[in-house]
């Protein structure tokens, strides 16, 4: 007997609105219920705020059932106007493939150890060739044009002076249908998704309603927000995302490392699995010492290794490890650029490691970690002067190839903090 799903997502804080709270308890009773979260591939990547979905679909098999993943190949070729303030980009037949594949290759890693009775299905296989005539026919008809622009996604937009195409305006339908279809190949009567979706949520069920006169149920989630109501997941520099090629397993670490601490706690609460007995020892130890940061450190270890795996965790220590001091061995020139991407650097030409070498002496100052050869000397003798985080002592150290630790990368540093990354070209 699983166990009540529905209760898990209360206690978790994961629920905003759900249809009938006793007919969804009644119905996810029986195991192996079959769950869905849609997902559009809008890039080739997901991002921080897909992660609440994925994390529900674990807990879906976590609780006995079946989770079902949907990739929006048709659904992406129009766009949700839901959360959106403008028209979203039309992708090309190209670019919304590779991005299909991207998707559908993040949800099967996150979702692989919840279990082997994961559905990963992609609603372009039972929308394409329908005929336009015939969806209106046969879905059209049973929209009234009131309730459609009653939903809150439609109301936003048309209070804005861009207003809402009608190819946006009809992605309710297409939603709607993806869940009477999903209820009739796979029995999957359940939609998950944020808060935002609610609109389509109910859309679906209503269908299920006057096309198969059948119990549809939904539930949704708050949105990954911060406390400051702005969405979760953006920096200055952009998205985090899941791809390790847009956002490195170091960066995606130091960014839950820097959350908030409310942010933090909520985050650990609704995205990991952490025993909530332990979130509350955490919240504890928090609450008497915040500068520890022991939330922040369970949570990255936590999504780190659910999105990259054990070996992007170490990576990802590695690297923090490193720019707290720890000494650097063998990393490549990628993850020391991601490393140090917000120190100084300098550039020498490659030539000036040849034969005795560049003196450090003469690095630490074209770095700018000295004012002058002087200063640069007493910083060495004092034993304030450092390459790759290993101590220098002597002041007439010369740098030379065997010093660099990527291909063309090494790491000065004065003192404790004050880093600078030599490149030489």
């Amino acid at each position: 007997m699983p166990h009540d799903l529905v209760t898990e997502f209360e206690a978790r804080g994961l629920v905003h609105q759900s249809t009938d709270a006793a007919a969804l308890r009644q119905w996810l009773a029986t195991p192996g219920r079959r769950v869905y979260a849609g997902f559009d591939p809008t890039a080739d990547s997901l991002h921080v705020g897909h992660l609440v979905a994925l994390v529900l679909l674990r807990r879906v098999a976590r609780a006995g059932h079946e989770p079902v993943a949907l990739i929006g190949g048709a659904t992406g070729m129009i766009g949700d106007p839901s959360g959106r303030s403008d028209e979203r980009n039309l992708l090309s037949p190209a670019e919304l493939e590779a991005n299909i594949d991207g998707v559908g290759r993040q949800i099967r890693a996150v979702l692989a150890s919840a279990g082997d009775r994961v559905h990963v299905v992609n609603n372009a296989d039972w929308m394409r060739g329908v005929g336009y005539l015939a969806f209106l026919r046969d879905v059209g008809k049973h929209f009234p044009l009131s309730q459609m622009l009653a939903k809150d996604s439609v109301k936003s937009r048309l209070e804005r002076d861009g207003g809402i195409s009608y190819t946006e305006f009809s992605y309710m339908l297409l939603q709607a249908w993806d869940f009477v279809h999903l209820s009739d190949a796979l029995d999957c009567r359940v939609q998950i998704g944020g808060s935002d979706q609610w609109g389509n949520i109910t859309a679906g069920i209503e269908l299920g309603r006057r096309l198969r006169s059948r119990d549809l149920h939904g539930i949704t989630c708050p949105l990954l927000t911060k406390s400051d109501g702005t969405k979760m997941g953006k920096t200055a520099s952009g998205a985090i995302w899941l791809d390790p090629k847009r956002t490195s397993p170091y960066r995606f670490y130091q960014y839950w490392i820097n959350l908030d601490d409310d942010d933090a706690g909520r985050c650990l609460l609704r995205l990991t699995e952490v025993p909530l007995g332990e979130i509350a020892d955490l919240d504890a130890k928090r609450a008497a010492n915040p500068a520890a940061r022991d939330t922040q450190k369970r949570l990255a270890e936590e999504l780190t290794q659910l999105v990259h795996g054990e070996a992007g965790l170490a990576t990802a220590r590695q690297a923090t490890d490193i720019f707290f001091g720890a000494e650097i061995a063998s990393l490549d020139d990628a993850a020391l650029s991601e490393i140090f991407a917000d120190v100084p650097s300098h550039e020498f030409p490659r030539t000036v490691l040849d034969g005795e070498g560049l003196p450090l002496v003469e690095a630490l100052k074209a770095t700018g970690l000295a004012q002058s050869a002087s200063a640069a000397r007493r910083t060495v003798e004092q034993g304030g002067g450092y390459v790759n985080n290993r101590r220098v002592t002597d002041p007439a150290h010369r740098l030379t190839a065997g010093d660099l630790v990527g291909a063309a990368t090494l790491v000065l540093r004065s003192g404790k903090k004050s880093y600078a990354v030599a490149r030489f070209i």
